[in-house]
């Protein structure tokens, strides 16, 4: 494992915090049903910060305040434990840890309160991500009214909070080489499943079973979890934006939409493709698809430096607004259309989201009053989507028709990089890559 990005994230904190303390604990364990738990997975912050992904572990950092303080990075986890070990597998350790993860110093995670108090004191600062969890909120007020009793002894709490998120978010709109590489192989064994489905699709089967070969690609080419739980959503189903159920039968002339991606150590990739169950677009799923495709490719053309984070958003609007219109899904001006928003009737949500270790991952949309500036390093997904419901004002050849097209764009000096387009989307690329598995 390379540490050097995990101790260069670090060290970028704790200049960013100036001075003070930042705790920053991972996620606890969760119970599925009585003493089994979901496979765990540690808390995105931990994860950027170190790499390190077990349970019951705390990052703390310690920002110099002078020449005779020095930056620290402090790692509390869970001591070694043979008996624990033969039942739950391998720990690192204090003192492995902190060798094998980069850090200054790790200490057992039975030691934190009381160690807290002790790094706590004097400090002027502390980040924490108040709210986020309550047990925790708990605990270091605790630890904040620890310092406060040694008050007599020269000891002071610190007089400010700030939530750490602040920082770390920021930090984390911009992804350093080693992410960048890692989300690109995410991306790229992401598109290996789509391809799987799209070739393992035909009518009578069901969505679940398209969902397992998805699971078994991703796993298979090294992912270690989905980034997300899937939509595997064929006919009316993909008019139901967060479908999950994966539960239908396939059924010849639908069209099924699917939004997937896999997990790569923590980084998310995200992809959505629709395709017909049996090979063949009709007149209208043609019509529709090619309508979300032309959208797309504006959004794309519009995700550059300089411009905004709406900027790919309003470029999709437009050509989708015109397409309505131009199907009689809408009647009216693109004027009319676009001033009375009436094309959310058809498409509701925004063109994209950031992405990295969270599918929607960690980042502002806006700077004060104004949309985000793209920049190079950003990562987001280009989505546009069009959902038909049936409607006695809507021709019946375009009911239960959905179709989203999703991309993962990394944002260049000259542009953006889509680094999921090896996955196919274009009508005659779908058809014959479908062709193959028949």
């Amino acid at each position: 494992m390379n540490i050097k990005p995990f101790i260069d994230r670090r060290r970028e904190t704790l200049k960013r915090m100036g001075a003070g303390i930042a705790i920053v604990p991972t996620a606890p364990e969760q119970v599925r049903n009585r003493d089994a738990h979901f496979p765990y997975r540690a808390d995105s912050y931990v994860l950027y910060l170190s790499g390190f992904t077990e349970p019951e572990a705390v990052v703390v950092l310690i920002a110099g305040q002078g020449e005779q303080t020095r930056p620290q990075s402090i790692l509390f986890c869970r001591d070694k434990n043979e008996e624990r070990e033969i039942w739950d597998g391998h720990r690192y350790g204090p003192a492995a840890a902190a060798d094998a993860f980069g850090f200054d110093a790790a200490y057992s995670i039975a030691e934190f309160d009381g160690k807290l108090i002790e790094l706590m004191a004097n400090q002027p600062t502390l980040y924490y991500a108040i709210g986020h969890d309550a047990a925790w909120d708990v605990r270091i007020t605790q630890a904040l009214n620890g310092v406060r009793a040694q008050a007599r002894a020269g000891k002071r709490a610190p007089e400010n909070i700030r939530d750490i998120r602040t920082i770390l978010d920021a930090q984390r709109l911009f992804k350093d080489e080693y992410e960048i590489a890692t989300m690109r192989r995410a991306a790229e064994i992401s598109g290996e499943a789509h391809k799987r489905a799209m070739r393992a699709t035909r009518p009578g089967k069901y969505e679940y079973e398209i969902e397992a070969e998805l699971l078994h690609e991703f796993r298979r080419q090294g992912c270690q979890a989905p980034a997300y739980t899937s939509i595997v959503a064929g006919g009316k189903n993909a008019c139901v934006l967060h479908y999950v159920e994966n539960d239908q039968r396939l059924n010849d002339g639908d069209l099924l939409l699917i939004d997937a991606g896999g997990e790569l150590d923590g980084y998310a990739s995200d992809i959505t493709r629709t395709f017909p169950v049996n090979g063949k677009f009709s007149g209208a799923q043609r019509d529709v698809y090619q309508l979300v495709l032309d959208a797309q490719a504006a959004s794309i053309a519009a995700t550059r430096p300089g411009g905004t984070f709406l900027d790919p958003h309003d470029a999709a609007v437009k050509v989708l607004a015109q397409g309505m219109l131009d199907l009689k899904l809408l009647n009216g001006t693109l004027d009319d259309v676009l001033e009375q928003e009436s094309y959310k009737r058809f498409y509701m949500h925004r063109t994209g989201h950031w992405l990295g270790l969270d599918v929607h991952d960690a980042g502002e949309y806006k700077d004060g009053s104004d949309w985000k500036t793209l920049q190079p390093g950003m990562v987001l997904t280009v989505e546009p989507g069009c959902y038909i419901r049936p409607s006695d004002d809507v021709p019946a050849a375009f009911h239960n028709i959905g179709v989203r097209i999703e991309d993962d764009a990394l944002v260049t000096p000259d542009g953006c990089d889509i680094i999921t387009k090896s996955t196919p989307k274009q009508i005659a690329d779908i058809e014959s890559l479908m062709a193959e598995g028949r």
